[in-house]
């Protein structure tokens, strides 16, 4: 992937392409005769070369390129999502690629200079192969510098030096943030008063994953992906993006009092976030968990992950379908005794496995990929597959939606649905999600988000939905919202609380009183 795009980055200077080759042959030279001594030649040599051959797969099959938001993603992943990416054909490239070449570097033998003549001798060939690269460098430096800045995902699929280069990077940030204590956030948070009707307020969000928003019927695609939303009376968001491209990434971020160009990873950590702020104001707070965990959110409240019940009604081979979340909600409306936000975490439309994301009966649009590999499925197949998950995800959310119906009388209820990141079905030669941010095609950050509220909870509280969808067409949201529209969607008051990021205070009678009460 490396050198095929960056021929294709240089096809308009030619010999700037070579003198890049040149250069970047030569620092690679370097680096290995820096480690071309006994006892650590070929050890070296394998790890570049085993680390090759996994790295070049998720490359080549799925465009994916491995930064340190990526190696995070692969720490955090459970065995049943990492297994999904060890096919047979997985196996087969290591093989060919990764292990056959170590067994030959292992059978060579190497014959080694005496120390003194050998550092003398590396030296030598370090210090020519630091000048080639100098040259190179500076023969083309105002060709490279605009490359580099008009493509700045090109070094990033530099393999093996990247991948290995991210994993440091990643072990060095995981160590420094390791003791990191939150500092508390939003401590005189409260609630401004109860709704007029007297029934407990309750919001579930049911954070997604995986959705795309281009194959969501809500937003004009030409499938009916949504037909159980359509019929809800929601109000959907058209032109909403992310915080980040993968979960590890967007769900802290999200949940955060930061901004997607605010926020870290450290950031995350050391601040606590929206659930913290909700429970200041004495909001009882639940999160179900159905996918790989909540990244430390869920740290200070009430959290369940799901899939280690192992519920055979929904459950198989470490992962569970979303009905799980659903099935659980109904305890849980029974307890409410006051103000409260629950918390779903789908594992949604997650790949490359989508057939094993909906039951039988949602697999509506067919032929659909039925594997784990998509070498194995024609790219009509793939879309089948994931587009059954989105019309599961409907069905998901509109069930949570008619819970909150069957218990109007006792509760005034809200459902808030955004998913964490999007998806790549074969755009440009790139699937699943995770590319850097800064490159990332638009299928990886354009994500769905709706809202649905009962209407005695609009009217009282002073909500015009009709003034809210005209708003959610009209402009563009992010990740960035969700903050700050759950606090004004729960009426709690608070310094850390923006209106204008609050997507209702525009359309609310009432949309000063959270500010004044501050």
């Amino acid at each position: 992937m490396f050198w095929t795009r960056a021929y294709g980055y240089f096809t308009a200077e030619p010999t700037a392409f070579i003198a890049f080759v040149l250069g970047i042959s030569a620092a690679i030279m370097a680096l290995f005769t820096f480690f071309s001594a006994k006892y650590v030649t070929k050890p070296t040599l394998i790890f570049f070369i085993l680390v090759a051959a996994v790295s070049s797969w998720f490359n080549d099959q799925f465009g994916v390129t491995i930064d340190k938001e990526m190696i995070r993603n692969a720490a955090v992943s459970t065995g049943a999502e990492a297994g999904h990416l060890i096919t047979p054909r997985f196996a087969m490239h290591v093989l060919l690629t990764g292990i056959l070449p170590s067994l030959v570097i292992i059978w060579v033998r190497i014959v080694h200079r005496p120390i003194l003549w050998k550092l003398v001798h590396n030296t030598a060939v370090i210090l020519a192969c630091v000048a080639v690269f100098i040259v190179a460098g500076t023969s083309y430096y105002k060709t490279f510098a605009g490359v580099g800045r008009a493509h700045r995902d090109l070094m990033d699929t530099l393999n093996p030096v990247m991948p290995i280069t991210s994993a440091v990077r990643y072990v060095i940030d995981s160590q420094r943030n390791a003791n990191v204590v939150a500092a508390p956030l939003g401590t005189d948070a409260h609630r401004v008063g109860a709704v007029d009707n007297g029934k407990p307020r309750v919001t579930i969000i049911v954070a997604g994953e995986t959705a795309r928003a281009q194959n969501f019927s809500l937003g004009g695609y030409g499938r009916p992906t949504n037909p159980e939303l359509a019929k809800q009376n929601v109000v959907y968001f058209p032109d909403t993006t992310s915080c980040g491209t993968a979960t590890a990434t967007s769900i802290p971020c999200l949940f955060s009092v930061y901004t997607r160009a605010q926020y870290s990873h450290r950031k995350g950590l050391e601040t606590q976030n929206l659930l913290d702020v909700l429970t200041h104001a004495k909001v009882d707070v639940t999160w179900l968990d159905n996918d790989t965990g909540s990244y430390n959110v869920t740290d200070r409240v009430s959290y369940t992950y799901l899939p280690t019940s192992a519920d055979p009604r929904f459950c198989k081979d470490g992962e569970c379908l979303d009905a799980i979340l659903v099935d659980k909600v109904d305890n849980w409306l029974d307890h409410i005794k006051g103000d409260s936000v629950l918390v779903l975490h789908q594992l949604g439309s997650h790949g490359p496995a989508y057939y094993q994301r909906y039951p039988e009966e949602f697999r509506r649009f067919t032929p659909d990929c039925r594997a784990n590999d998509f070498g194995k499925c024609s790219q009509e197949e793939i879309n089948n597959a994931y587009d059954n998950t989105i019309l599961y995800t409907d069905h998901i959310v509109s069930t949570v939606i008619d819970k909150l119906k069957q218990r109007s009388g006792s509760i005034s209820g809200a459902v808030m649905y955004f998913s964490d990141h999007g998806e790549s079905l074969g755009e440009n030669g790139i699937y699943l999600h995770g590319t850097p941010y800064m490159i990332a095609p638009p299928e990886q950050i354009h994500v769905p988000f709706l809202v649905w509220m009962a209407d005695d909870l609009a009217k009282t509280a002073g909500y015009d939905m009709v003034c809210v969808a005209k708003q959610a067409s009209a402009g563009s949201h992010s990740h960035d919202n969700i903050f700050h529209s759950v606090l004004g969607m729960m009426d709690v008051a608070t310094k850390v609380y923006d209106p204008s990021l609050d997507v209702f205070s525009a359309c609310r009678r009432s949309a000063n009183k959270l500010a004044q009460a501050n």
